[in-house]
């Protein structure tokens, strides 16, 4: 058996400078655990306290905007679009004799003609409404409409085209499908009207609802999903300015525009009032109440 070495003071030396490192390693080590625990739970409590002060300036921030919207709808409301002419009453015996004259010309003043772009169209716009009362044609060609349009819905279309000249708004129908069902019959007889040399553009302010859009329109015209592009076909659009720049872009090459406004939006854009054939669907309180329990 050999005896051991003993140490030397160095290697003494070097085990006593070892273990001190190792001691301060470890606790250097239970602090940083120490540490590490502590800002986990300062991370928790800090991110629950955001998520909360974040959902209050939401809730502020949408609160706001409700009241702003509403107040722009009051203000346009009270806003005289139009100056309204001086009138002078008549003298009352000047009166009996115009009565007379009126009621003459009613009897013989004709039927009133169509207004605006469509005029030169009042035939084939009432011949295609009455063919479209009729049975469903499941098999059309795609862009044509393929589901029976409804007496209510020709009678607002013929209003919309020849009355109102293809620009202004209608009340809506009660539901985002039956709109749609009209919007594609509007679309099917412009197509006749203008082949290739229009686009419609959909606004409506959240995917869910443009959602429905495209799913109506796609099942009215026999449409395919490569049918609503940003380039071609149907555009669907979230946001107003979006919408009215691709607008500008189409009349810029000589196409037209065919702006639908969704029966859900508050008001509509001023710039969408100056182009040449718009329908916004104007929503009953009972349904836009029905839309903001959905959301």
């Amino acid at each position: 058996m050999s005896e051991e070495t003993p140490n030397t003071p160095w290697q003494e030396l070097a085990l006593r400078e070892l273990q001190q490192q190792r001691q301060a390693l470890e606790a250097e080590i239970g602090e940083l655990s120490q540490r590490r625990d502590q800002l986990q739970q300062e991370i928790q409590s800090s991110f629950a306290g955001q998520s909360d002060a974040i959902a209050r300036r939401v809730k502020g921030f949408q609160d706001y905007l409700v009241g702003a919207l509403q107040e722009l709808a009051v203000s346009a409301e009270q806003m005289e679009l139009v100056v309204q002419p001086l009138v002078v009453q008549p003298s009352p015996l000047d009166q009996a004799a115009a009565e007379q004259q009126a009621a003459a010309a009613a009897e013989q003043a004709p039927t009133p003609a169509a207004a605006g772009l469509f005029s030169a169209d009042e035939a084939l716009i009432r011949q295609r409404l009455q063919e479209f009362q009729g049975q469903p044609d499941f098999h059309a060609d795609p862009w044509k409409l393929r589901r029976s349009l409804e007496a209510s819905g020709a009678a607002l279309l013929d209003d919309w085209f020849l009355n109102q000249g293809g620009r202004g708004a209608q009340p809506s129908s009660g539901s985002r499908n039956r709109n749609a069902l009209i919007s594609a019959a509007a679309i099917s007889i412009l197509g006749d009207l203008y082949g290739e040399r229009f686009q419609t553009l959909v606004l409506a302010s959240t995917p869910e609802r443009l959602g429905e859009w495209r799913r109506g329109l796609q099942d009215c015209l026999g449409l395919a999903r490569e049918d609503f592009g940003p380039n071609s076909g149907i555009v669907l659009f979230e946001r107003p300015d979006a919408l009215i720049e691709r607008a500008d872009r189409l009349e810029e090459r000589g196409e037209l525009p065919f702006i639908v406004v969704d029966a859900a939006e508050p008001a509509v854009e001023i710039p969408i009032l100056q182009f040449p054939v718009w329908l916004a669907f104007a929503g009953s309180p009972t349904e836009l109440a029905l839309e903001d329990d959905l959301l």
